[in-house]
């Protein structure tokens, strides 16, 4: 049996590796146009590459999915989390799970991470041929198999072909989108594609005065879209803000158009916790029994300072003034500001991770298997599907979840 494996990014790496553990006499061809492998997984997460995440509940797990979550549900079962990281450390790569449950190699090292494939395919008695710098062009199905052509060189004919060439992010590396026309050329059908995890240019100028500030919890929402809310942390930056919670927000409006014509209007919670009653009355107490100090003063036992000399210009609240100077009036614009800070995004910036939403539609593969129930012989995996999820490692694990479950079927 000849599987041509088509993207040497996540997906792909692990497709080879559960087809050689699978089925040890199977040849396999990793097609990848870059003249290495993992090129992504080794720029992910600044280059520390975030394996996959810490949480082991599935069902957890699976609602970090905005898209996907259900069709990865066979998938995620038959390679957790849990069984990524034993089959890693069981190749040689010690991890360690943050306080945010991000895992990441203990040295840091993304490289650390792609070289457990090479040895592999390196080894004395692997059947892996390393297609490096080879642009695959065309992909056509035969009575007998497929053959994949070539920009240069002879086309390649095989037995079974998996396709894990990833979306359109991070064209840099090669993930430039061929992988779709090569899914519509064998029957299937592409869903619309958009940008997600990405971080938020605003309208507003004042986050570029308190670049850097991160904040450790807030809710992040965008009112005129159903269910777009997320809370966790953020940053504010020189152009609007970025972080978890905004790449999370950023992956539920992707389908959303906006720019500086048709803004996106957000708004952030800073005490998600705690309703707009409960924080009125903790407000007025502390300004009541710190009555000679100044309103700017006294909010800085709620807010960081450098947030409160934006708040004080939005709402025109007097910021020397003492507060028991401050009317009710007040009190009331400062709730309802650190309740909804509006912004208004006008623009997308790229992540750590920024991925493409949408995809092949998952309808048409088989989730138990990740083949085609159009073309027979013919596999996914990884971001060419219509599955994307949260930053944290989600993205990966999902790549290789199933990468594993379509290389263990091509090679049945």
């Amino acid at each position: 049996m000849h599987i041509a494996i088509i993207g040497g990014g996540a997906a792909g790496l692990m497709a080879a590796a559960a087809v050689q553990e699978t089925n040890p006499a199977a040849m396999v061809s990793l097609i990848e146009r870059n003249p290495s492998l993992g090129k992504k997984v080794i720029i992910s997460g600044g280059g520390r590459c975030n394996v996959t995440t810490g949480l082991h509940d599935i069902r957890a797990v699976l609602s970090r999915y905005p898209r996907g979550g259900k069709f990865l549900s066979s998938a995620m079962r038959r390679f957790p989390p849990e069984w990524t990281m034993s089959w890693f450390e069981a190749h040689g790569v010690p991890l360690k799970t943050e306080e945010d449950l991000r895992v990441f190699p203990r040295s840091n090292k993304g490289t650390d991470v792609v070289a457990v494939f090479k040895r592999l395919f390196h080894a004395s008695d692997a059947h892996v041929s390393l297609l490096l710098s080879r642009h695959a062009t065309a992909v056509a199905k035969t009575a007998d198999g497929f053959v994949v052509s070539f920009r240069n060189g002879e086309p390649l004919v095989v037995d079974r072909i998996i396709l894990t060439t990833g979306g359109q992010a991070y064209r840099q590396t090669g993930s430039t989108g061929d992988g779709y026309a090569f899914a519509e050329s064998l029957g299937h059908t592409v869903t619309p594609l958009a940008p997600s995890l990405s971080s938020f240019f605003t309208k507003e100028m004042w986050p570029k005065e308190i670049s850097g500030l991160s904040i450790e919890s807030a809710k992040l929402s965008a009112p005129g879209v159903p269910h777009a809310s997320y809370t966790g942390p953020f940053l504010f930056t020189h152009k609007g803000v970025s972080g978890p919670a905004v790449f999370a927000l950023s992956a539920l409006v992707a389908f959303e158009r906006f720019d500086a014509a048709h803004p996106l209007h957000i708004t952030i919670d800073l005490f998600p916790d705690e309703t707009s009653e409960k924080l009125a009355a903790r407000l007025t107490e502390v300004f009541r029994a710190n009555a000679k100090k100044s309103t700017k003063t006294v909010l800085g036992f709620l807010l960081p300072k450098a947030l409160i000399a934006v708040l004080v210009a939005e709402t025109g609240v007097d910021g020397e003034a003492q507060t028991a100077q401050i009317a009710k009036k007040d009190v009331a614009l400062c709730v309802r500001w650190m309740k909804a800070i509006p912004l208004t995004v006008i623009g997308r910036g790229v992540g750590d991770e920024f991925v493409t939403a949408g995809g092949v539609d998952t309808d048409e593969v088989d989730p138990r298997t990740m083949e085609s129930r159009i073309c027979p012989g013919l596999f996914f995996a990884g971001e060419l599907l219509n599955v994307d999820g949260f930053t944290g490692g989600f993205n990966l694990q999902a790549s290789w979840a199933t990468g594993r479950v379509a290389g263990e079927s091509a090679a049945a």
